[in-house]
């Protein structure tokens, strides 16, 4: 029988216990890598961009304090950013353009290039004006809602191309909650009836990291366990022509994002921020529900193509990382 699923206190106080495989990978990529330098400890299943960075954000930065770092990345005040606030509604009258992250880069971060690009129509998506501020961008922005309203309207267009050029000449893209699990390849949560479908209707996101599948809010709203369910696939709802056994399960808590650059991340954000791994190559049939996840901190350094963790990050100190009005 399955554990209860463990609080957030449970995750710290227990981190570097139930993390048994992260230390034996980290052990495993430290032997390679001084044995034979260029034979990794797994093969490359996994990997994010050739250039550019990524910057990806499990929602809830209410202090800005990822946010703020993509736009260092991005180049600062003068950093020519696209919002796309394509995943926050369905409905005509919502005001896009007026998105609040929009609102905040301009007036909280003092950027003076902001632009918003927005529709749901693929024909349009699909045209050289709606693309042009795309080509002219340092940095793009995916705001949260919901995932699959992206992929309805950008994957396969040239807009869906453009934003993959900012990548190409070195730019960033960033993004939170569905802004976060769009980029990876199987999009979590993808389904036009809830966001309790953790396989749906959408299961294509943008593949900015290969082989990935990153689930957002994962502390406050208890989904530890909802990358289990995605990563072994239990019903049989995943398209058959993704490898999920090639799959790596990303969930990153709220405040707290990952900063991607080739095969590594890092985890930046609040103290006491957590992100959560999946990786089934290490799971076995006696492994139970809160030994197939590992835990990381911010400061944590994670190599996505060895599969291989180099620094586990900081815990937060007890007082700060048990708060008693959080479970």
């Amino acid at each position: 029988m399955n554990p209860a699923v463990p609080s957030l206190t449970t995750i710290r106080r227990d981190g570097f216990r139930r993390a048994k495989f992260g230390c034996l990978t980290f052990a495993v990529c430290l032997v390679v890598t001084l044995v034979s330098p260029t034979l990794p400890a797994f093969a490359d299943e996994c990997i994010g961009p050739a250039k550019g960075t990524l910057v990806i954000v499990g929602g809830g930065d209410r202090d800005g304090i990822v946010f703020k770092h993509f736009v260092k990345l991005a180049g600062g005040r003068n950093a020519k950013l696209v919002i796309v606030p394509t995943a926050s509604s369905s409905k005509e009258e919502y005001d896009y353009f007026g998105h609040r992250s929009a609102k905040y880069a301009r007036e909280d971060c003092q950027m003076s290039n902001v632009t918003v690009v927005h529709t749901h129509d693929r024909t349009e998506a699909d045209t050289e004006a709606f693309v042009q501020p795309i080509r002219d961008a340092d940095a793009v922005w995916f705001t949260g809602g919901r995932q699959w309203r992206i992929a309805d309207a950008y994957l396969g267009t040239l807009t869906e191309t453009e934003f993959r050029n900012v990548l190409r000449r070195g730019g960033v893209i960033g993004g939170s909650s569905a802004g976060a699990s769009i980029q990876g390849s199987f999009l979590v949560r993808g389904d036009t009836s809830g966001s309790g479908i953790l396989i749906g209707d959408h299961q294509r996101g943008l593949g900015y990291i290969r082989n990935s599948a990153i689930d957002q809010h994962v502390i406050p709203r208890n989904r530890q366990q909802g990358l289990i369910e995605v990563l072994t696939d239990p019903d049989g709802k995943m398209d058959p022509s993704i490898d999920r056994k090639a799959l790596l399960g990303i969930g990153i808590d709220e405040g707290t994002g990952i900063v991607v650059v080739g095969n590594q991340f890092n985890v930046v954000g609040k103290e006491t921020g957590v992100v959560l791994l999946y990786d089934p190559k290490t799971w076995t049939s006696e492994s139970t529900d809160s030994d197939r996840y590992m835990t990381l901190w911010v400061g944590a350094k994670y190599d996505l193509g060895k599969r291989c963790v180099l620094n586990r990050g900081t815990p937060p100190p007890p007082a700060v990382a048990e708060p008693s009005e959080c479970f």
